[in-house]
């Protein structure tokens, strides 16, 4: 029996909210699944729609019309952040709101992607469940929804029925998780395969991993050298091979990184392997291969410095 996946579109939606979880569940169908899609409008009487980035939706049904069970789901995308302190917009959401809480109590899924999740805080349907969203709306979210359980840096939070993800591409690995629990594992990966989404990214992974957390600097030799390591990591290169790459001596290339991002760049490569090596373990290759890949001399040296950050 095919489920339903609703996905709500409202005024001003981010385009990959919506399209990166649409696709995901579209290859889902191509690959033998049997989600039946619908996309409804936020407002009864409006059966069009212009995204933030000007692209129009028609042909809508309203949410009104949709009959859901406990078996189904919706997907509350994130919209231009504007729109969610405009009262007039807010007022107009009352209905869809009280839909919502419909829905909620009879236990259908309920899913939002980034700032999706101030639409489902406004319908009332957060309370005493965790949840989360972009990490650049966390502090806003907070000041507004005091008596919410956010929790930060996370790439989606499933509690109950309420699944929520942080911004943009989460929502593709939300909807991917999603598949995986209805159509299991192997399913799900070879749907992210077809997408060329390389790494499905689980519950407990952070928003900021280390391949972004230290490059928030204007130093630019430390940025060579942080994309060499990151390029060689398979390497076992010394700090003098890397200081000679990018033209410094081993003193000032080691002072300026330590300096730069708090910490030695022997941590910042363990950190490094640590994320490609939970990245490719997920996908099931061997301790061998990773232990390769990340520039290990065996698997024993793999299992410790997993150990160590874990």
């Amino acid at each position: 029996m095919s489920k339903k996946i609703v996905f709500i579109i409202p005024p001003q939606v981010h385009l990959l909210d919506l399209n990166g979880p649409i696709h995901s569940f579209y290859e889902a169908n191509e690959y033998g699944g049997a989600f039946d899609l619908q996309f409804a409008s936020i407002f009864e009487e409006n059966d069009s729609v212009t995204s933030s980035a000007g692209l129009a939706f028609t042909n809508m049904v309203s949410f009104k019309e949709l009959v859901l069970s406990e078996s189904d789901y919706v997907f509350v995308p994130g919209i231009s952040f504007s729109l969610l302190s405009d009262i007039s917009f807010l007022s107009k959401c009352k209905d869809f709101f009280e839909w919502l809480r419909i829905q909620n109590s009879k236990n259908v899924k309920i899913c939002s992607v980034c700032t999706g999740l101030f639409l489902l805080a406004e319908a009332g349907i957060l309370d005493g469940k965790r949840c989360t969203t972009h990490w650049n709306r966390i502090d806003s979210f907070n000041k507004k929804y005091s008596n919410i359980m956010i929790e930060k840096n996370r790439m989606f939070v499933k509690d109950k029925n309420i699944y929520s993800s942080a911004g943009v591409t989460a929502g593709i690995d939300l909807s991917l998780h999603v598949i995986e629990e209805e159509l299991g594992a192997k399913f799900a990966i070879d749907v992210a395969k077809e997408m060329v989404v390389y790494f499905r990214r689980g519950e407990s992974d952070t928003q900021i991993n280390a391949y972004l957390q230290y490059r928030n600097h204007m130093e630019n030799r430390v940025h060579e050298a942080q994309t060499y390591i990151l390029n060689h990591l398979e390497k076992a290169h010394t700090l003098d091979h890397i200081a000679e790459e990018i033209g410094m001596s081993r003193r000032n290339l080691s002072r300026l990184f330590k300096k730069t991002i708090g910490i030695t760049i022997g941590t910042y490569r363990e950190k490094l392997r640590v994320e490609r090596a939970s990245q490719m373990l997920v996908e099931k290759n061997t301790m061998s291969t990773v232990a390769n890949a990340c520039g290990l001399k065996s698997t024993n040296q793999l299992r410790a410095l997993l150990k160590k950050y874990n």
